[in-house]
């Protein structure tokens, strides 16, 4: 086994006390001779932690086949010194991996005392908000303007370590060397992608409302609320998701919540329809204390469907209720309306509760804070 150790530059891309403190903190990427933890075998194990006031990288090198428990045993026991292993899908490959391979040894090794983080699963349920055309590094790279070129892929270098085996050449094993620091020091560099998950899945402070008139496509006039946001963190690009009655938009550390409103008429629906009357002249259900003295020709049972009066007025969209009296457009219909009143936002409360539904509705996959 060949054990390499020097100081490397670990871009502050991000504010790693998020995370945990530093010296908690072991970045770590493996590299082996295939997918299977039971027919293939681990070569090369890097970490990148801080120690001595810099940022270090140690790497194990399997230089023979019969190398690979001494990787294990030495990784496992670097392991010990830390409590947060940082990674990307290591949750799905390298920890199941090494724990294969640790049982094909007989080795008692596990990664029961540390705290696991995962950037690929961390940002798994934000692929469709951010438009993520998949969620391997590359992509994520490329969505944070990072253009990094690496001329071999792990499985390109499988045949690379196997010449290395056969041949022992200086140039192969610095080829493989390379790739895995390479890999490491472009860990720190996607993770301001885990601002959009500390930005909504945190917390936000209310910085106002104002309301516009905008038109349709038909040129009709209608009223557009809009809620202003701000959170302690800032995403590196700007984004977007509506779905025709409420928009989030989001640049820097502010988010815009846009609302149609409705002006016009809508329903309010007893919800005791028993005890109603409905008038089809009036087109209203009255109740029937006062439905008594109605002709009974002009008047019938309610159903749970005819059972409302009419109001007209401007209207806010609940995602779910919040506020009531509650209003609706017809009886079966899922969207519910409040009447709107610039009061309704002056509690900071209410305000973000209102802005958690819409986040729910908009972005369901994502894991929100209550």
């Amino acid at each position: 086994m060949i054990t390499i150790r020097h100081t490397i530059d670990f871009p502050a891309a991000y504010p790693l006390n998020r995370i945990g403190p530093l010296p908690d903190l072991l970045f770590f990427d493996i590299e082996t001779t295939g997918f299977s933890g039971e027919t293939s075998s681990l070569y090369l194990i890097g970490c990148a932690c801080y120690r001595e006031n810099h940022w270090q990288l140690y790497q194990w090198f399997a230089d023979t086949e019969e190398a690979e428990p001494e990787l294990l045993h030495a990784f496992f026991s670097f392991l010990g010194d830390f409590s947060i292993l940082v990674h990307f899908n290591g949750d799905s490959f390298d920890i199941p991996y090494l724990i294969k391979r640790c049982r094909h040894y007989g080795l008692p090794y596990d990664f029961s005392g540390v705290t696991s983080l995962d950037i690929y699963r961390k940002i798994k349920p934000y692929k469709e908000l951010l438009g993520l055309e998949s969620l391997k590094q590359k992509a994520i790279e490329q969505f944070l303007g990072i253009f990094r070129t690496d001329p071999y892929s792990g499985g390109q270098l499988i045949k690379v370590y196997q010449d290395y085996l056969t041949t022992g050449e200086d140039f192969l094993y610095n080829m493989l060397i390379l790739h895995n620091k390479e890999d490491l020091e472009g860990m720190p560099l996607i993770l301001p992608i885990l601002n959009y998950c500390d930005m909504l899945e945190g917390r936000f402070s209310f910085a106002g409302q104002s309301s516009h008139t905008i038109h349709d496509i038909f040129g009709s006039p209608e009223t557009c609320l809009e809620l202003t946001y701000e959170s302690p963190c800032s995403v590196p690009a700007p984004w977007s998701v509506s779905d025709g009655t409420f928009t989030l938009s989001c640049d820097g550390n502010r988010l815009v919540c846009s609302i149609s409103l409705t002006e016009g008429e809508l329903k309010y629906f007893y919800p005791d329809y028993k005890d109603y009357y409905y008038l089809p002249q009036e087109d209203t259900a009255v109740h029937k204390s006062l439905g008594e003295f109605v002709d009974r020709s002009a008047r019938k049972k309610a159903t749970a469907a005819t059972c409302y009066t009419k109001t007209s007025g401007l209207f806010l969209p609940q995602p779910r209720p919040m506020w009531t009296p509650v209003f609706k457009k017809a009886y079966k219909e899922k969207q519910t309306y409040v009447r709107y009143s610039p009061e309704l936002f002056h509690s900071p409360d209410n305000a973000n509760l209102y802005l958690r539904s819409v986040l729910k509705l908009l972005c369901p996959k994502i894991p929100l804070d209550q």
